[in-house]
Parts: structure tokens; sequence; C-alpha cells
């Protein structure tokens, strides 16, 4: 009896692996189409386009869904949305959770600029929502370590009300009142986390 119960779970967890090791590859496989502006692995290399790398699977997949039903807009993605099915959306949402999240491209040459960032994130409770080290979680994305400008942008976005879809009614409210100065301050402190 013992025997057999070893033996089936020796099973499941092999076929869980072995199902695992599938979904990664065809995460892989289907991210190629992204690498082109969110980079290899995930990172981007290109100014205003987010790192996906370590993103909560649930906020990848709500992003897509947003973009596919165009609640979110963005010129380059509606033709890459409009060709992917909801397998393939929560194939990538799983592929990009589970690569390493992008670091601070370089060390931090304005501590005082990040200091006043992380004034600001606390003044605006970014926390609540973002988790403390702001690694997001479920449907919350990841801000630390983002692309500075892309943060910016991301900010204004939601400032202006030009983003919608997900926490738009959160993050409207939250960016709504910020300055510009705090607005830099933020995304400086963010991307060098």
């Amino acid at each position: 009896m013992r025997i057999a119960l070893v033996g089936a779970l020796l099973g499941a967890i092999t076929s869980g692996s072995l199902a695992h090791a599938a979904d990664s590859a065809a995460g892989k496989e289907k991210a190629e189409l992204c690498a082109g502006c969110h980079g290899d692995n995930g990172i981007s290399q290109t100014e205003n386009i987010p790192s996906l790398a370590g993103q909560p699977d649930q906020f990848v997949q709500w992003q897509l869904v947003y973009f596919r039903a165009g609640t979110r807009k963005n010129e380059q993605m509606q033709p890459i949305v409009e060709a992917i099915n909801n397998e393939d959306i929560r194939i990538l949402g799983a592929y990009f959770a589970s690569l390493a999240p992008p670091k601070a491209s370089q060390p931090d040459d304005d501590p005082d600029l990040s200091k006043k960032g992380a004034e600001a994130a606390v003044g605006r409770r970014c926390a609540s929502c973002h988790t403390d080290n702001f690694a997001g979680t479920k449907a919350v994305a990841r801000i630390a370590g983002q692309r500075e400008e892309y943060l910016v942008k991301a900010l204004h976005d939601y400032k202006s009300g030009q983003r919608s879809g997900g926490g738009q009614a959160a993050m409207a409210e939250v960016a709504y009142p910020l300055s510009e100065e705090e607005i830099t301050a933020l995304a400086h402190y963010l991307a060098h986390l």
C-alpha cells in the first residue's frame, strides 16, 4: 500500500514537473513575439516599454485582456492581442511571472530624489496595493525595478485618465494630485529598488 502511494505521489510530482516544463517551453515560444519590444527574458531595453519579467501572473493576463478588449489602448499591442486566445494569455501570464524580475540597471545617481520618492510612496500608500517591496501581487503590477521613464509615463497616463482598465480608479485617485516633482521622484525611487 505504501509503495503504491509513494509511486502515485512520485508520478503526480513528475507529471506536474513535466507539465510545468511544457508550459515554460510554450511560454518561451509564445513570448518570442513580445521580445521585440519587451526584451529578451521580459526585460525591456526600449524607452517607454515596460519590463514584463517578474510581473504577477494575473496582472499580465488582465493587461492582455484589457488590450484585447480595447479597454487599454496601444497601437503596437492591438494587432498582437487580436491574434492571441485565452490559453495564450494564460501561458504568457505564467511565463512572465516565472522570470527573474529586472534589477536596477545602474546605481542610484540621485539618492536625494529617491528619498523624496520614498516619502511620496509612503504618503500615497503605494505599498497598500503594490506590497511592501513593490513586487506587486495577483492583479497588481510589480513596480520595483521597472523602467524609470515608463513609470513616469504610466503615472501621467493615470493622472490624465488616458489609461484605464484594472486598478484605474485607484490609480487615478492616487496619481491625479501628484505634482510633476512627485511623479519624477516616485519613478526614480521605484526604478532603483
